[in-house]
């Protein structure tokens, strides 16, 4: 593949994607991602709000993500949650910071809708690529190497996680099992995703979930609010709330 230029980000409702563009979102994610059927795939799309869809100059698809918007009471208390799903970049755009950016102006707008509401970002990773993006968004995130968890947040993940995935969910260990993978990265990128095991990040990601590889997803959590957002994701923030 030949780069066509810097990506463009632009987000649509799920229920607007369309039969071709869902297809093309399957294909990309099957490059990368064994474990998961096309069957699977789009019923899990379809549990979605919104995709952030990222193209290259010539509008080919080559990476996206997916977003559930959700509203809950935990303790006498009202909270929103924003929850990543699949999520995939082609190769040669690694690196690249459209995503982030357009992730997290996206955040701020729905933030924007209830903007006294708690907004917590909660997030399962079987990757450390994706598990480094909390530190270069946020100051506090959980889990995080060197840093207990406050029992607070750990409420807050344990209920998240409880309340959609159920049986799969291991307390103990912070880690959704389901019975048999539903993604998890092909060994050709396997290899690449274990080739920076001694920086911190990642030493701590695969501590904390050994069983990545076989699709094995770790429960994280940070807050969306301004004064926990490190400088360029609280741009981008900004942004979205005053969209």
């Amino acid at each position: 593949m030949t780069r066509r230029g810097r990506l463009r980000a632009r987000v649509l409702d799920t229920k607007d994607l369309g039969a071709a563009l869902a297809e093309d979102m399957y294909r990309l994610y099957a490059r990368y991602y064994a474990g998961c059927s096309r069957a699977l795939f789009l019923s899990d799309l379809e549990t979605k709000d919104h995709c952030l869809l990222l193209e290259d100059g010539t509008g080919i698809l080559r990476g996206f993500t997916t977003l559930a918007v959700g509203r809950h009471r935990l303790d006498g208390r009202d909270m929103g949650s924003l929850f990543s799903g699949d999520t995939v970049i082609h190769h040669e755009y690694w690196g690249e910071q459209t995503l982030p950016r357009a992730w997290c102006e996206l955040a701020g707008r729905i933030k924007a809708r209830q903007p006294d509401l708690p907004l917590y970002w909660f997030l399962i990773v079987k990757g450390h690529r994706t598990y480094r993006y909390l530190k270069v968004f946020s100051h506090a995130y959980y889990p995080a190497p060197g840093r207990a968890t406050p029992p607070q947040a750990r409420r807050i993940m344990d209920f998240l996680a409880r309340e959609r995935f159920g049986e799969w969910y291991d307390a103990s260990s912070g880690v959704i099992r389901f019975t048999e993978s539903r993604g998890h990265l092909r060994p050709e990128w396997a290899a690449l995703e274990e080739a920076g095991r001694n920086k911190p990040e990642v030493a701590f990601f695969l501590e904390r979930n050994p069983g990545h590889g076989q699709g094995d997803e770790l429960v994280c959590l940070t807050e969306l609010d301004e004064d926990n957002l490190k400088r360029q994701a609280l741009q981008a923030f900004r942004r979205g709330l005053e969209t």
